[in-house]
Order: C-alpha cells, then sequence, then structure tokens
C-alpha cells in the first residue's frame, strides 16, 4: 500500500535553508570582525612604533642643533683668536716699521725740502712742507719711492705762497707704506743705533756714548830705572 506524506516539507526546507543562510552570514561577520580587529592592532603596533622613530629622531635632531650650536660658537671662538692672532702677527711684523719709516725720512729729506706735518692713516703717510722749488719736489718724490719702506708717491697739492723767500712752494702728497720682503723684524734697538740726525745749525752735537764693548785704557809702560852697579 503506498504511503503519502501530507506534511509540509518544502516549508520545513526553506526554514533548515534560511537558518543555514544566517549561519553563515554570521560566520563571515564574525571573521571579518576579527580580521578588523587584528587588522586595527597590526596599525596601531605599526603608528606606536613610527611615532616612537619619529620621537627617537625628534630628540636626535635636537641634539644635533644643540651641537650645531656649539659649533658655531666654537667656529666664533676659533674666529675670534685667529683674528687676534693676525692681529699680534701683524704688530710682531711692524713693530721696527715706525722706526725705519722716520729713518728713511730723515735720510731722504733734503736741505731743499722741510716738513710741517706728517699724519698716518692706514698704510698711507700724509706729507706737508715747503720747498724750494717743484724741482725739489719732484726730486724729494722720487727719493722717496726709491725707498724700500715707502712705496708710490702721489702729489696733491703744490702752490707758491708769498711770505718766505727761501722755501716760496707749500706741497702735499701721499706715499704709501711697506715693509721689504728681504727685511727680517728687526729690533727697535738695532734701528735707533743707526738713525741718522741732521745736525742744526748752532747746535753741537751730543757726545757719543762709551761703546759697552770698549776696551779700557792700557796705560803707559813706565821708564826703566837703572840698578846700582850696572854698567852703562
Amino acid at each position: 500500500m503506498a504511503r503519502i506524506n501530507l506534511l509540509p516539507w518544502r516549508a520545513e526546507r526553506r526554514k533548515q535553508r534560511e537558518r543555514e543562510f544566517f549561519m553563515q552570514l554570521g560566520a563571515a561577520a564574525a571573521v571579518a570582525l576579527v580580521v578588523v580587529i587584528a587588522w586595527s592592532m597590526w596599525m596601531g603596533m605599526r603608528i606606536d612604533n613610527q611615532n616612537d622613530r619619529n620621537a627617537y629622531l625628534q630628540g636626535q635632531i635636537s641634539q644635533l642643533k644643540a651641537e650645531n650650536e656649539q659649533i658655531k660658537n666654537l667656529d666664533k671662538v676659533r674666529d675670534r683668536l685667529l683674528a687676534r692672532k693676525k692681529i699680534i702677527e701683524d704688530l710682531q711684523a711692524n713693530r721696527s716699521q715706525m722706526v725705519h719709516l722716520f729713518d728713511e725720512l730723515v735720510k731722504r729729506t733734503p736741505n731743499s725740502i722741510r716738513l710741517t706735518s706728517m699724519a698716518q692713516k692706514g698704510e698711507e703717510l700724509t706729507l706737508e712742507g715747503v720747498a724750494q722749488s717743484n724741482a725739489a719736489v719732484a726730486d724729494y718724490m722720487r727719493s722717496l719711492e726709491a725707498s724700500p719702506w715707502l712705496g708710490q708717491a702721489d702729489l696733491k697739492k703744490t702752490e707758491k705762497q708769498a711770505g718766505d723767500a727761501r722755501m716760496p712752494y707749500t706741497f702735499g702728497l701721499t706715499v704709501k707704506m711697506g715693509i721689504p720682503k728681504n727685511a727680517g723684524v728687526a729690533g727697535a734697538g738695532s734701528t735707533l743705533e743707526n738713525l741718522q740726525v741732521p745736525v742744526v745749525p748752532g747746535v753741537a752735537p751730543a757726545p757719543a756714548a762709551a761703546s759697552s764693548t770698549a776696551r779700557p785704557a792700557v796705560p803707559a809702560p813706565r821708564p826703566a830705572t837703572a840698578q846700582p852697579g850696572a854698567q852703562p
């Protein structure tokens, strides 16, 4: 005898499929949620790691800035020391320049020239004075240019004035100062010994100082006296 199923199996099957679908959907949502949580944790770890690296780099940058400031301060100190060293070297090299300069001016100023003023500005020397003629001024300029301690001489003015019949011309010139390359740094004492001072008429020259290395005077030998009983 045939059996007939009168239960609503189609509805039961549909409900079972719906339950399986919702179970699969919940599993997929759970997996997605786990993936999102894992990804968030991983990105948070990367962000924390990058923040730590940034903080380390910021600390190193601050340290380098402080070291750069110290280096700049050391560079300034070095520049100041080098400037002082250069000034000291210049003073050491030029300490006898003025002595040689006055020596050259005394030796190279002729009787037809008389200086009235002298001024120095840097490496330039300004001379003013009176002269017998323009030719004497030209000869004086050539004599100054021939000096190893002086350079080019430039004439600024030359005028003829009334009143002084012996030296009627006034002049002004500038002379470059310099140091010969082969001239060592000589002491002022040795230069002063060679300094020539012009003799002024009517004034007796000062007696020369006795040299410390001069030998003492040897007394003259006494005449021999005749011994008693000696034959002449």
